[in-house]
C-alpha cells in the first residue's frame, strides 16, 4: 500500500510525463516558484532581507499599510 506522499509523487510524475516537451521549461519554472513561495526562509535570512530593505530606504509608513484593504 502506498503512502499519501508516494501517491502524490506518482501523480506528479505522471502529469510531468504527459506534458509536451516544449512546455517542460515553463512547468519547471512554475514548480520552482511555487516551492520558493511556500517554504519559509530561516529567520536569520528574513531578518537580513528586512534590514537590507530598511537600510536601502525601502520603507512604507505605518498609516498607509491598510490602505485599499476592506475589512468585513
Amino acid at each position: 500500500m502506498m503512502t499519501p506522499s508516494q501517491q502524490y509523487l506518482q501523480q506528479l510524475t505522471e502529469e510531468i510525463r504527459l506534458t509536451p516537451l516544449e512546455y517542460l521549461p515553463m512547468l519547471l519554472s512554475i514548480v520552482k516558484s511555487y516551492r520558493e513561495s511556500v517554504i519559509l526562509k530561516p529567520a536569520a535570512d528574513s531578518f537580513r532581507q528586512g534590514w537590507q530593505e530598511t537600510v536601502a530606504g525601502d520603507l512604507y509608513p505605518m498609516d498607509g499599510l491598510w490602505d485599499g484593504i476592506e475589512a468585513d
